[in-house]
C-alpha cells in the first residue's frame, strides 16, 4: 500500500511538473509587406521593417495564447511590381496592428527544458489593424482617403468610403527555441486576411473623365487616381472580387516570467 501510495504521488507530481503554466513578455523586429491590386503575388516584395512587443500565456507544454502590437510598413508600386505600368498607381501605409492568437505546438516546449526546447508551431486568430494610404505624385505626397479617389459619396452616392480601422484573422507558422532558463527565440512567418480592398485604397473603377480635366489642372484626387491620365471614367481600376492581405515576418525574443514565487524543481529533466 505505501508504494501504491508512492507511485500515485510521484504521478502527480510529474504531471503538475509537467504543466508548465507561466507567462512570458518579449519583442518582435522583422519586415511587412502587402499583397493587393499593385502586388497580387510576389510574398515578400516591398517589405519594409516592422517592430512590436508581445505578452504569452503558456497552458501546457502544447498550447499558449498570446497578444501582441505590431507596427509596420505597407507599400506598392505598379512600376516595381511591373502588374499594370499603365496605371502607374503606388502608395505607402502605415500599418498598426493588434492581435491576439491561439498557438498550437507541434512537439512539447517549454523554456529551461534540457529535452523540449525546441517546436515548430502554428497559430490562427483576430486583430484589429490601422492603416492610412498615401500616394506621391510630381514630389507631394498625398492622403488617399479624404480625397474619394474612386469617387465614393460624391459622384458614386452608392459607394461608401471605406473605414481606417478594420477586422483581420492572422494565422501563420514558426519555430520556438529555449536559449536557456529564462530566455526564448521564435521565427515566425504570418498573413492577414483582410476584409477590406482599400489598404492601397484601389478597388473599383476610374471616376474622372479626362475631358473634364483642363491644362495644367493639379486636381489631386484626380492625380491621385489618375496619375498618366490615360483613363476615362468607368475603366477599371482594381478588382473588387478579392481583397487585400498583408504580413509580418521575423524574429522574437521573450522572458519568462515565472507565476511561483520559485522556480520547480525537476524543470530540466522535462
Amino acid at each position: 500500500m505505501k508504494k501504491l501510495i508512492f507511485v500515485l504521488i510521484l504521478l502527480i507530481a510529474t504531471v503538475s511538473l509537467r504543466a508548465q503554466r507561466y507567462g512570458e513578455i518579449g519583442i518582435f523586429g522583422g519586415g511587412s509587406y502587402y499583397l493587393g491590386e499593385l502586388n497580387p503575388g510576389k510574398p515578400f516584395l516591398l517589405s519594409k521593417p516592422a517592430f512590436g512587443g508581445f505578452i504569452r500565456h503558456n497552458f501546457n507544454e502544447r498550447t499558449a495564447i498570446k497578444g501582441a502590437f505590431t507596427y509596420g510598413t505597407l507599400t506598392g508600386d505598379d512600376m516595381i511590381s511591373k502588374v499594370n505600368t499603365n496605371r502607374g498607381l503606388n502608395f505607402t501605409s502605415p500599418i498598426t496592428d493588434i492581435s491576439a492568437t491561439f498557438e498550437l505546438n507541434f512537439f512539447d516546449y517549454f523554456i529551461g527544458s534540457l529535452r523540449h526546447f525546441v517546436t515548430p508551431y502554428m497559430y490562427a486568430g483576430g486583430s484589429l489593424f490601422l492603416f492610412n494610404p498615401k500616394a506621391s505624385y510630381g514630389g507631394t505626397t498625398y492622403e488617399l482617403h479624404g480625397l474619394a479617389t474612386e469617387g465614393q459619396g460624391s459622384v458614386y452616392p452608392e459607394r461608401k468610403m471605406y473605414k481606417r480601422t478594420q477586422f483581420a484573422i492572422p494565422f501563420g507558422i514558426g519555430v520556438k527555441y529555449s536559449l536557456n532558463s529564462f530566455m526564448g527565440l521564435s521565427v515566425d512567418w504570418g498573413m492577414r486576411k483582410t476584409f477590406t480592398d482599400y489598404i492601397d485604397d484601389i478597388s473599383t473603377t476610374y471616376y474622372l473623365d479626362l475631358q473634364s480635366l483642363t491644362p495644367g489642372e493639379t486636381n489631386a484626387a484626380g492625380l491621385a487616381s489618375d496619375p498618366t491620365l490615360s483613363h476615362n471614367r468607368g475603366m477599371q481600376r482594381g478588382d473588387p472580387t478579392y481583397n487585400d492581405w498583408y504580413s509580418f515576418f521575423g524574429v522574437s525574443l521573450s522572458i519568462r516570467l515565472n507565476y511561483l514565487e520559485r522556480e520547480r524543481c525537476l524543470n530540466v529533466f522535462y
